[in-house]
């Protein structure tokens, strides 16, 4: 018994070690990113496919990732996830141009993509039924914690080495996790799996959709609306789409289960993840460089000040936990909605004379109204789909999630680029000058009111899911 109980212990933390490590490395990056690009002297609409391309990458493996973890074995995607994970960090640090370096994070994106997908699946695998509750939790609480200590090592790293040592960094914890995964995971009930086929051509379909209309996003500015290469990337994700749809529909062992998309209370709440996810990254992706170029903080204070919306994450999110036991999800979700309307509303009135404390309450309330979405929307989404179901449904949320910070940042840089360059008469945001502040300063207010009106979408569709009738148990 004492022995079982060690054993998932060790799961345990090693599950929460990868989990720290992709959630640290997803939120470390975005503080380096005006460092990257002066040391590699490119632009803000290339050096934003650091962060795109790490998140599209997760975001289009996920569902395959996590099927395959059924086929294959836990084991097997861990391990590998995490061999991949550890090889694209060392080759991110050794990048010499920006090409080479948003290749080399598409290859770390793959290794976090595994981890991330079978990772919850391995505590539920570990975990007796009645304590997989509080086991998740407790992952939820790693999840905050990646996210809040990214900012504030990022910060400390760019104050003293070069922003390479942010991937440095993961070498020598990921190569102990590979190590420590073939030994703790051995006979641990994951190395089997169920030896079905796999939907590959699901897999590609999700990919080239995701590939597509991301593409499509971040390009349009540049390539124009009505431009072949504009049209030929969304008429590729559209198609893809329907392609998916059909695909899905025919095959014995689809990639997505549709029957869950009839299920009002799976639907309405993934939709309203990824726009809450979206509209809260505009803000993760434009906030450094508001405080780097306008307020000339330095990486260090950037890093504390950018760990506030994260803190309040970690802290509010248990609470948000209890209170959906009492009132359910949608009160609680319109509630945090609403909140991070407030603050993106709230940061179209910043201005760089203004205090740290002007700045740090304004993200505070980001942070409060995420806390007071997630829990309470996951919730409610696994407590509503059928128990042989709930591995696709986590792998959607997951997905909708890593989706919204897509689009999210792809909006942002789209808004703010295309503004910037019309304002200062095609100047960049590499050749910033402090006479450029009011131009940067109007690009930002459009940027963040953009943000504003996808979170009341979010709250239109947040209520759009109706009254529960779910089993909370």
């Amino acid at each position: 018994m004492a022995l079982v109980y060690e054993k998932k212990w060790k799961i345990f933390f090693l599950v929460a070690t990868s989990i720290f490590m992709s959630t640290l490395d997803s939120s470390i990056v975005n503080v380096a990113l005006p460092y990257m690009m002066q040391d590699l002297q490119t632009d803000l609409k290339t050096i934003q496919w650091v962060v795109l391309v790490y998140l599209v990458i997760v975001s289009s493996l996920l569902l395959t990732f996590g099927r395959l973890s059924d086929i294959k074995g836990r084991k097997l995607v861990y391990v590998m996830g995490f061999a991949i994970f550890v090889a694209g960090s060392l080759l991110c640090g050794m990048a010499r141009t920006p090409l080479s370096l948003i290749i080399s994070r598409a290859v770390q994106g793959g290794g976090a993509s595994m981890l991330m997908a079978c990772s919850p699946a391995l505590i539920v695998d570990a975990f007796p039924v009645q304590e997989r509750g509080k086991a998740l939790g407790m992952i939820g609480a790693v999840v905050a914690a990646g996210l809040t200590t990214g900012p504030v090592v990022g910060g400390i790293i760019l104050e003293y080495l070069s922003w390479r040592y942010i991937f440095y960094i993961n070498i020598p914890i990921g190569t102990a996790a590979v190590i420590g995964g073939l030994v703790v995971l051995k006979g641990a009930g994951s190395g089997t799996g169920s030896h079905e086929p796999m939907d590959k051509t699901g897999s590609i379909l999700l990919i080239l959709i995701l590939s597509g209309l991301i593409i499509f996003m971040t390009q349009i500015s540049k390539w124009g609306m009505m431009s072949i290469p504009s049209l030929s990337f969304a008429g590729l994700g559209i198609l893809a789409g329907i392609a998916f749809l059909i695909n899905e529909t025919k095959s014995d062992y689809p990639l997505f289960d549709l029957e869950l998309l009839k299920i009002k209370l799976f639907i309405f709440p993934v939709m309203s993840s990824a726009i809450l996810f979206a509209a809260l990254f505009v803000i993760i992706f434009m906030m450094p460089f508001y405080l780097t170029y306008p307020c000339g903080f330095s990486a260090s204070k950037t890093g504390l000040i950018m760990i506030v919306p994260f803190l309040f994450l970690l802290v509010v999110s248990p609470v948000s936990g209890v209170m959906y036991d009492k009132i359910g999800s949608r009160r609680l979700c319109m509630t945090g909605m609403s909140v991070l309307s407030i603050s993106l509303i709230s940061l179209m009135t910043l201005h760089p004379s203004m205090g740290v404390g002007s700045i740090l309450w304004r993200i505070a309330l980001a942070g409060i109204g995420t806390a007071l979405f997630v829990s309470p929307n996951n919730t409610v989404i696994m407590s509503c789909v059928p128990l042989p179901r709930r591995g696709i449904a986590s792998g959607a949320v997951a997905t909708a999630r890593n989706l919204g910070m897509v689009i999210g940042v792809a909006l942002a840089g789209l808004i703010f680029t295309s503004s910037f360059s019309t304002l200062t008469n095609g100047s960049s945001l590499e050749n910033y000058l402090a006479a450029m502040e009011p131009f940067f300063m109007i690009s930002f207010k459009r940027t963040m009111a953009m943000g504003a009106v996808l979170s009341v979408l979010g709250i239109v569709v947040t209520f759009a899911r109706g009254k529960e009738h779910v089993n909370k148990g």
